[in-house]
Protein backbone atom coordinates (compact mmCIF):
# COMPACT_ATOMS: atom_id res chain seq x y z
CA UNK A 1 0.00 0.00 0.00
CA UNK A 2 1.37 3.62 -0.84
CA UNK A 3 1.90 5.89 2.02
CA UNK A 4 2.23 9.68 2.22
CA UNK A 5 5.34 11.77 2.78
CA UNK A 6 5.26 10.72 6.46
CA UNK A 7 4.72 7.46 6.71
CA UNK A 8 1.07 7.29 6.85
CA UNK A 9 -0.89 4.65 5.08
CA UNK A 10 -3.25 5.33 2.27
CA UNK A 11 -6.49 3.30 1.33
CA UNK A 12 -7.16 3.57 -2.68
CA UNK A 13 -4.44 5.38 -3.53
CA UNK A 14 -2.27 4.82 -6.23
CA UNK A 15 0.98 6.85 -6.85
CA UNK A 16 -0.02 8.96 -9.46
CA UNK A 17 -2.94 10.27 -7.28
CA UNK A 18 -0.68 10.65 -4.49
CA UNK A 19 1.09 12.29 -6.26
CA UNK A 20 -1.94 15.02 -6.55
CA UNK A 21 -2.84 14.40 -3.14
CA UNK A 22 0.39 15.38 -1.80
CA UNK A 23 0.36 18.72 -4.01
CA UNK A 24 -2.88 19.68 -2.19
CA UNK A 25 -1.57 18.74 1.46
CA UNK A 26 1.09 21.32 0.48
CA UNK A 27 -1.74 23.86 -0.86
CA UNK A 28 -3.74 23.83 2.22
CA UNK A 29 -0.46 24.00 4.42
CA UNK A 30 0.48 26.77 2.44
CA UNK A 31 -3.02 28.45 2.46
CA UNK A 32 -2.54 28.69 -1.16
CA UNK A 33 -3.64 27.44 -4.59
CA UNK A 34 -6.26 25.34 -5.17
CA UNK A 35 -6.22 22.30 -3.51
CA UNK A 36 -10.00 21.32 -3.95
CA UNK A 37 -8.82 21.22 -7.91
CA UNK A 38 -5.59 18.79 -7.29
CA UNK A 39 -7.88 16.79 -5.19
CA UNK A 40 -10.64 16.18 -7.97
CA UNK A 41 -8.16 15.55 -9.80
CA UNK A 42 -6.38 12.51 -7.51
CA UNK A 43 -10.09 11.32 -6.68
CA UNK A 44 -10.35 10.93 -11.26
CA UNK A 45 -7.48 9.04 -10.86
CA UNK A 46 -8.09 6.78 -8.36
CA UNK A 47 -11.91 7.03 -7.32
CA UNK A 48 -11.99 5.10 -4.14
CA UNK A 49 -8.71 7.26 -2.47
CA UNK A 50 -9.99 7.69 1.09
CA UNK A 51 -7.79 10.16 2.15
CA UNK A 52 -8.23 12.64 -0.53
CA UNK A 53 -12.24 12.49 0.58
CA UNK A 54 -11.46 13.05 3.79
CA UNK A 55 -9.25 16.03 3.30
CA UNK A 56 -12.00 17.22 0.68
CA UNK A 57 -14.53 17.07 3.12
CA UNK A 58 -12.28 18.96 5.70
CA UNK A 59 -11.59 21.75 3.42
CA UNK A 60 -15.70 22.57 3.01
CA UNK A 61 -16.25 21.93 7.07
CA UNK A 62 -13.47 24.61 8.10
CA UNK A 63 -14.98 27.01 5.66
CA UNK A 64 -17.78 27.54 8.30
CA UNK A 65 -20.01 28.42 5.25
CA UNK A 66 -23.56 26.44 5.04
CA UNK A 67 -23.78 25.37 1.58
CA UNK A 68 -19.69 24.21 1.92
CA UNK A 69 -21.09 22.30 4.56
CA UNK A 70 -23.58 20.61 3.05
CA UNK A 71 -21.18 19.74 0.66
CA UNK A 72 -18.91 18.77 2.93
CA UNK A 73 -21.84 15.65 4.58
CA UNK A 74 -21.67 14.51 1.44
CA UNK A 75 -17.99 13.80 0.38
CA UNK A 76 -18.08 12.12 4.03
CA UNK A 77 -20.58 10.03 3.33
CA UNK A 78 -18.63 9.32 -0.22
CA UNK A 79 -15.53 8.17 2.24
CA UNK A 80 -17.84 6.19 4.75
CA UNK A 81 -18.63 3.87 2.08
CA UNK A 82 -15.10 3.03 0.82
CA UNK A 83 -12.69 0.08 2.73
CA UNK A 84 -11.29 2.30 5.35
CA UNK A 85 -7.91 1.88 7.94
CA UNK A 86 -8.33 2.56 11.46
CA UNK A 87 -6.84 6.27 11.18
CA UNK A 88 -9.13 7.05 7.86
CA UNK A 89 -11.99 6.13 10.13
CA UNK A 90 -10.44 8.06 13.11
CA UNK A 91 -11.01 11.20 10.80
CA UNK A 92 -14.24 10.64 10.08
CA UNK A 93 -15.40 10.58 13.48
CA UNK A 94 -14.14 13.49 14.06
CA UNK A 95 -15.55 15.05 10.90
CA UNK A 96 -18.91 13.61 11.78
CA UNK A 97 -19.01 15.51 15.20
CA UNK A 98 -17.79 18.54 13.53
CA UNK A 99 -20.31 18.70 10.60
CA UNK A 100 -23.11 18.13 13.35
CA UNK A 101 -22.33 21.26 15.89
CA UNK A 102 -20.15 19.51 18.34
CA UNK A 103 -16.84 21.58 17.77
CA UNK A 104 -15.46 20.89 20.98
CA UNK A 105 -15.84 16.73 20.63
CA UNK A 106 -14.55 16.69 17.50
CA UNK A 107 -11.21 18.42 18.21
CA UNK A 108 -11.12 15.82 21.57
CA UNK A 109 -12.10 13.29 18.99
CA UNK A 110 -8.51 14.73 17.19
CA UNK A 111 -6.67 14.96 20.22
CA UNK A 112 -7.07 11.01 20.84
CA UNK A 113 -6.02 10.87 16.74
CA UNK A 114 -2.71 13.03 17.20
CA UNK A 115 -1.70 10.94 20.30
CA UNK A 116 -1.98 7.81 18.31
CA UNK A 117 -1.10 9.13 14.51
CA UNK A 118 1.67 11.55 15.79
CA UNK A 119 2.85 12.23 12.14
CA UNK A 120 -0.61 12.44 10.84
CA UNK A 121 -0.07 16.18 9.46
CA UNK A 122 -3.65 16.85 8.05
CA UNK A 123 -5.25 15.71 11.82
CA UNK A 124 -2.74 17.92 13.07
CA UNK A 125 -3.83 21.07 10.78
CA UNK A 126 -7.77 19.82 10.95
CA UNK A 127 -7.20 19.91 14.64
CA UNK A 128 -5.41 23.31 15.45
CA UNK A 129 -8.26 24.95 12.61
CA UNK A 130 -10.82 23.36 15.72
CA UNK A 131 -8.94 24.84 17.96
CA UNK A 132 -9.34 28.16 16.74
CA UNK A 133 -12.62 28.23 15.78
CA UNK A 134 -13.51 27.19 19.08
CA UNK A 135 -10.73 29.72 20.62
CA UNK A 136 -9.29 26.95 22.91
CA UNK A 137 -6.16 28.47 23.10
CA UNK A 138 -4.62 25.99 25.58
CA UNK A 139 -5.01 23.07 22.43
CA UNK A 140 -3.82 25.52 20.00
CA UNK A 141 -0.02 25.45 21.86
CA UNK A 142 -0.71 21.67 23.56
CA UNK A 143 -1.86 19.75 20.21
CA UNK A 144 0.96 20.41 18.74
CA UNK A 145 3.32 19.79 21.69
CA UNK A 146 2.26 16.85 22.60
CA UNK A 147 3.75 15.04 18.90
CA UNK A 148 6.46 17.54 18.53
CA UNK A 149 9.05 15.10 19.71
CA UNK A 150 8.10 12.28 17.44
CA UNK A 151 8.96 14.83 14.04
CA UNK A 152 12.29 16.55 13.56
CA UNK A 153 13.50 18.67 10.42
CA UNK A 154 13.88 16.09 8.04
CA UNK A 155 10.38 14.92 7.94
CA UNK A 156 8.65 16.77 5.08
CA UNK A 157 5.80 19.08 6.95
CA UNK A 158 8.38 20.04 9.71
CA UNK A 159 8.11 23.34 9.33
CA UNK A 160 4.30 23.83 9.29
CA UNK A 161 3.86 22.14 12.71
CA UNK A 162 6.32 24.92 14.37
CA UNK A 163 3.91 27.59 12.41
CA UNK A 164 1.34 25.77 14.24
CA UNK A 165 2.84 25.87 17.69
CA UNK A 166 4.09 29.39 17.05
CA UNK A 167 0.37 30.47 16.83
CA UNK A 168 -0.35 28.57 19.75
CA UNK A 169 2.10 29.81 21.71
CA UNK A 170 1.16 33.67 21.25
CA UNK A 171 -2.30 32.41 21.90
CA UNK A 172 -1.18 31.36 25.26
CA UNK A 173 0.73 34.70 25.96
CA UNK A 174 4.61 32.92 25.38
CA UNK A 175 5.61 36.04 22.59
CA UNK A 176 8.83 35.46 22.98
CA UNK A 177 9.28 31.58 22.09
CA UNK A 178 6.06 32.45 19.69
CA UNK A 179 8.21 35.02 17.73
CA UNK A 180 11.21 32.52 17.84
CA UNK A 181 9.32 29.44 16.61
CA UNK A 182 7.67 31.76 13.94
CA UNK A 183 10.47 33.08 12.52
CA UNK A 184 12.22 29.40 12.35
CA UNK A 185 9.01 28.15 10.38
CA UNK A 186 8.76 31.42 8.06
CA UNK A 187 12.82 30.89 7.43
CA UNK A 188 12.89 27.31 6.99
CA UNK A 189 9.62 27.58 4.27
CA UNK A 190 8.81 31.85 3.40
CA UNK A 191 5.36 30.83 1.88
CA UNK A 192 4.19 29.97 5.23
CA UNK A 193 1.34 31.93 5.78
CA UNK A 194 -0.09 30.60 9.51
CA UNK A 195 3.48 30.82 10.67
CA UNK A 196 3.56 34.60 9.25
CA UNK A 197 0.91 35.52 11.03
CA UNK A 198 2.06 33.89 14.27
CA UNK A 199 4.70 36.72 14.55
CA UNK A 200 2.45 39.29 13.25
CA UNK A 201 -0.32 38.57 16.13
CA UNK A 202 2.88 38.71 18.59
CA UNK A 203 3.85 42.31 17.40
CA UNK A 204 -0.04 43.13 17.44
CA UNK A 205 -0.75 41.66 21.55
CA UNK A 206 2.68 43.65 22.30
CA UNK A 207 1.70 46.89 20.80
CA UNK A 208 4.53 46.74 18.37
CA UNK A 209 2.90 48.45 15.43
CA UNK A 210 5.84 50.00 13.84
CA UNK A 211 7.58 46.20 13.89
CA UNK A 212 4.49 44.98 12.76
CA UNK A 213 4.19 47.02 9.62
CA UNK A 214 8.17 46.72 9.10
CA UNK A 215 7.26 42.67 9.06
CA UNK A 216 4.18 42.75 6.69
CA UNK A 217 6.12 44.95 4.42
CA UNK A 218 9.29 43.10 3.94
CA UNK A 219 7.77 39.57 3.60
CA UNK A 220 4.84 41.14 1.31
CA UNK A 221 5.86 39.07 -1.47
CA UNK A 222 5.24 35.93 0.74
CA UNK A 223 1.31 36.31 1.56
CA UNK A 224 -0.37 38.50 -0.66
CA UNK A 225 -0.17 36.82 -3.89
CA UNK A 226 -2.95 36.26 -6.17
CA UNK A 227 -3.86 32.57 -4.79
CA UNK A 228 -3.25 33.00 -1.30
CA UNK A 229 -6.33 32.39 0.53
CA UNK A 230 -4.62 34.22 3.53
CA UNK A 231 -3.64 37.38 2.15
CA UNK A 232 -6.79 39.44 3.42
CA UNK A 233 -6.70 38.45 6.66
CA UNK A 234 -2.65 39.33 6.85
CA UNK A 235 -4.37 43.08 5.20
CA UNK A 236 -6.10 43.45 7.95
CA UNK A 237 -3.78 42.73 10.68
CA UNK A 238 -1.61 45.53 8.57
CA UNK A 239 -4.98 47.99 8.94
CA UNK A 240 -4.98 47.27 12.58
CA UNK A 241 -1.38 48.53 13.19
CA UNK A 242 -1.97 51.73 11.33
CA UNK A 243 -5.07 51.83 13.82
CA UNK A 244 -3.03 51.63 16.76
CA UNK A 245 -0.74 54.52 15.36
CA UNK A 246 -3.74 56.91 15.02
CA UNK A 247 -3.43 56.49 11.20
CA UNK A 248 -7.21 55.93 10.56
CA UNK A 249 -7.42 57.17 6.47
CA UNK A 250 -4.50 54.02 6.03
CA UNK A 251 -6.81 51.75 7.56
CA UNK A 252 -9.64 52.71 5.59
CA UNK A 253 -7.47 53.05 2.01
CA UNK A 254 -6.44 49.10 2.88
CA UNK A 255 -9.86 48.26 3.40
CA UNK A 256 -11.43 50.06 0.05
CA UNK A 257 -8.11 48.56 -1.58
CA UNK A 258 -6.85 45.05 -0.67
CA UNK A 259 -9.37 44.08 2.43
CA UNK A 260 -12.83 44.73 0.45
CA UNK A 261 -11.89 45.41 -3.63
CA UNK A 262 -12.10 42.12 -4.84
CA UNK A 263 -15.80 41.22 -3.24
CA UNK A 264 -15.10 38.27 -1.19
CA UNK A 265 -17.98 36.00 -0.53
CA UNK A 266 -15.51 33.65 1.16
CA UNK A 267 -16.73 33.80 5.20
CA UNK A 268 -13.03 34.26 6.66
CA UNK A 269 -12.32 37.41 4.47
CA UNK A 270 -16.06 38.73 5.02
CA UNK A 271 -15.17 38.32 8.92
CA UNK A 272 -11.71 40.41 8.57
CA UNK A 273 -14.15 43.10 6.41
CA UNK A 274 -16.48 43.52 9.10
CA UNK A 275 -14.41 43.89 12.28
CA UNK A 276 -12.19 46.51 10.27
CA UNK A 277 -14.96 48.88 9.10
CA UNK A 278 -16.48 48.31 12.39
CA UNK A 279 -13.17 49.29 14.25
CA UNK A 280 -13.10 52.26 11.45
CA UNK A 281 -16.77 53.36 12.33
CA UNK A 282 -15.97 53.73 16.09
CA UNK A 283 -13.08 56.10 14.80
CA UNK A 284 -15.92 58.31 13.72
CA UNK A 285 -15.97 57.20 10.01
CA UNK A 286 -18.69 57.78 7.90
CA UNK A 287 -18.93 54.19 6.05
CA UNK A 288 -22.83 54.15 5.05
CA UNK A 289 -22.06 52.65 1.59
CA UNK A 290 -19.51 50.54 2.67
CA UNK A 291 -21.71 48.61 4.90
CA UNK A 292 -24.37 47.89 2.17
CA UNK A 293 -22.67 46.21 0.33
CA UNK A 294 -21.14 43.97 3.25
CA UNK A 295 -24.03 43.31 4.38
CA UNK A 296 -25.60 41.91 1.30
CA UNK A 297 -22.73 39.61 0.76
CA UNK A 298 -23.78 38.39 4.57
CA UNK A 299 -26.95 36.74 3.16
CA UNK A 300 -25.51 34.06 1.85
CA UNK A 301 -23.60 32.96 4.95
CA UNK A 302 -25.57 34.41 8.16
CA UNK A 303 -27.93 31.72 9.29
CA UNK A 304 -27.85 32.22 12.57
CA UNK A 305 -27.57 28.19 12.93
CA UNK A 306 -23.80 26.71 11.73
CA UNK A 307 -21.51 29.47 13.36
CA UNK A 308 -22.37 32.09 15.64
CA UNK A 309 -18.96 34.05 15.45
CA UNK A 310 -19.69 34.22 11.76
CA UNK A 311 -23.02 35.48 12.61
CA UNK A 312 -22.06 38.17 14.96
CA UNK A 313 -19.80 39.82 12.21
CA UNK A 314 -22.99 39.70 10.35
CA UNK A 315 -24.73 41.60 12.80
CA UNK A 316 -22.25 44.28 12.61
CA UNK A 317 -22.70 45.18 8.88
CA UNK A 318 -26.77 44.69 9.11
CA UNK A 319 -26.54 47.46 11.88
CA UNK A 320 -23.75 49.38 10.01
CA UNK A 321 -26.33 49.21 6.98
CA UNK A 322 -29.71 49.70 8.85
CA UNK A 323 -31.55 46.12 8.46
CA UNK A 324 -32.53 45.67 11.19
CA UNK A 325 -34.58 43.07 10.59
CA UNK A 326 -31.83 41.32 9.51
CA UNK A 327 -30.73 41.75 13.21
CA UNK A 328 -33.58 40.57 14.34
CA UNK A 329 -33.57 37.39 11.97
CA UNK A 330 -30.23 36.25 13.91
CA UNK A 331 -31.30 37.12 17.25
CA UNK A 332 -34.62 35.09 17.11
CA UNK A 333 -32.17 32.18 15.44
CA UNK A 334 -30.83 31.81 18.85
CA UNK A 335 -32.68 29.43 21.23
CA UNK A 336 -32.75 28.47 24.44
CA UNK A 337 -30.58 25.30 24.15
CA UNK A 338 -31.68 21.55 25.02
CA UNK A 339 -29.99 18.61 26.58
CA UNK A 340 -29.42 17.50 22.92
CA UNK A 341 -28.43 20.04 21.27
CA UNK A 342 -25.30 20.81 19.22
CA UNK A 343 -22.55 22.71 21.28
CA UNK A 344 -22.97 25.80 18.53
CA UNK A 345 -26.65 26.25 19.51
CA UNK A 346 -25.43 26.97 23.03
CA UNK A 347 -22.30 29.09 22.07
CA UNK A 348 -25.04 30.97 20.46
CA UNK A 349 -27.28 31.19 23.49
CA UNK A 350 -25.10 31.52 25.52
CA UNK A 351 -22.07 34.05 23.91
CA UNK A 352 -23.82 34.86 20.48
CA UNK A 353 -26.81 36.51 22.03
CA UNK A 354 -25.48 38.78 24.68
CA UNK A 355 -22.86 39.91 21.81
CA UNK A 356 -25.68 40.68 18.94
CA UNK A 357 -27.34 42.76 21.56
CA UNK A 358 -24.66 44.59 22.71
CA UNK A 359 -23.68 45.65 19.61
CA UNK A 360 -27.25 46.63 18.78
CA UNK A 361 -27.74 48.68 21.73
CA UNK A 362 -24.44 50.36 21.07
CA UNK A 363 -25.39 51.25 17.34
CA UNK A 364 -28.96 52.40 18.52
CA UNK A 365 -27.19 55.06 21.25
CA UNK A 366 -28.01 52.97 24.27
CA UNK A 367 -24.56 53.12 25.39
CA UNK A 368 -25.41 52.15 29.05
CA UNK A 369 -27.28 48.82 27.85
CA UNK A 370 -24.47 48.26 25.55
CA UNK A 371 -21.88 48.17 28.38
CA UNK A 372 -23.82 46.12 30.69
CA UNK A 373 -24.50 43.23 28.20
CA UNK A 374 -20.63 43.86 26.61
CA UNK A 375 -19.31 43.76 30.49
CA UNK A 376 -20.63 40.03 31.17
CA UNK A 377 -19.68 39.00 27.25
CA UNK A 378 -15.77 39.48 27.93
CA UNK A 379 -15.11 37.06 30.28
CA UNK A 380 -17.15 33.82 28.45
CA UNK A 381 -16.36 34.70 24.63
CA UNK A 382 -12.92 32.79 25.13
CA UNK A 383 -14.98 29.85 24.56
CA UNK A 384 -16.52 31.24 21.36
CA UNK A 385 -14.17 31.54 18.15
CA UNK A 386 -11.39 33.33 16.94
CA UNK A 387 -7.90 34.70 18.43
CA UNK A 388 -7.51 37.43 20.84
CA UNK A 389 -6.78 40.41 18.42
CA UNK A 390 -10.20 39.23 16.56
CA UNK A 391 -11.89 39.56 19.75
CA UNK A 392 -10.44 42.85 21.19
CA UNK A 393 -13.12 44.14 19.13
CA UNK A 394 -15.42 43.61 22.05
CA UNK A 395 -12.87 45.25 24.55
CA UNK A 396 -13.20 48.75 22.28
CA UNK A 397 -16.91 48.73 21.91
CA UNK A 398 -17.17 48.41 25.47
CA UNK A 399 -14.89 51.12 26.09
CA UNK A 400 -16.35 53.58 23.68
CA UNK A 401 -19.71 52.97 25.30
CA UNK A 402 -19.09 53.72 28.48
CA UNK A 403 -17.36 56.87 27.04
CA UNK A 404 -20.33 57.86 25.08
CA UNK A 405 -22.46 56.53 27.69
CA UNK A 406 -21.03 58.62 30.73
CA UNK A 407 -19.81 56.13 32.62
CA UNK A 408 -16.34 57.84 33.53
CA UNK A 409 -15.05 55.70 35.79
CA UNK A 410 -15.93 52.37 33.67
CA UNK A 411 -14.38 54.16 30.45
CA UNK A 412 -11.01 55.32 32.56
CA UNK A 413 -10.60 51.73 34.54
CA UNK A 414 -10.87 49.94 30.88
CA UNK A 415 -8.27 52.76 29.36
CA UNK A 416 -5.71 51.83 31.96
CA UNK A 417 -6.75 48.03 31.66
CA UNK A 418 -5.94 48.53 27.77
CA UNK A 419 -2.72 50.42 28.28
CA UNK A 420 -1.21 48.22 30.78
CA UNK A 421 -0.67 45.77 28.04
CA UNK A 422 -0.11 48.12 25.33
CA UNK A 423 1.20 51.68 26.78
CA UNK A 424 1.99 53.16 23.19
CA UNK A 425 -1.08 52.44 21.15
CA UNK A 426 -3.15 56.00 20.17
CA UNK A 427 -6.19 54.06 20.50
CA UNK A 428 -5.93 53.35 24.22
CA UNK A 429 -4.15 56.77 24.94
CA UNK A 430 -7.06 58.34 23.25
CA UNK A 431 -9.71 56.27 25.78
CA UNK A 432 -7.72 57.23 29.02
CA UNK A 433 -7.65 60.94 27.68
CA UNK A 434 -11.08 61.30 26.74
CA UNK A 435 -12.11 59.63 29.58
CA UNK A 436 -10.42 62.45 31.95
CA UNK A 437 -11.38 64.84 30.38
CA UNK A 438 -15.39 64.01 29.82
CA UNK A 439 -14.82 63.91 26.13
CA UNK A 440 -17.89 60.99 25.12
CA UNK A 441 -17.48 61.72 21.26
CA UNK A 442 -15.52 59.68 19.02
Amino acid sequence: MVSDQQGNQLSGATPAAVELYEQAVTAFNLYRGDPVALLDRAIEQAPDFVMAHILKAYLYAVATEPDATLAARSFVDTAKALTLNEREASHLVALDLMLRGNWNKAAVALDRHNISYPLDLIGLQCGHLMDFYRANARDLRDRIARVLPAWSAEIPGYSILLGMYAFGLEETGNYARAEERGRQAVEMQPLDCWGHHAVAHVMEMQGRAEDGIGWMNSREPYWSGEDNFFKVHNWWHLALYHLDLGQIDRALALYDGPVREERSVVALDMVDASALLWRLALSGRDLSDRWQELADTWDRHADGKLYPFNDWHAVMAYLGAGRDRDVERIRTAYQAPSNQAPEVVRWAWEIGLPLVEGFSAFWCGDYQEAAERLHGARFIVNSFGGSHAQRDVIDWTLTEAALRGGLTDLAEALANERLALKPHSWVNRNFLSRARNGVDGA
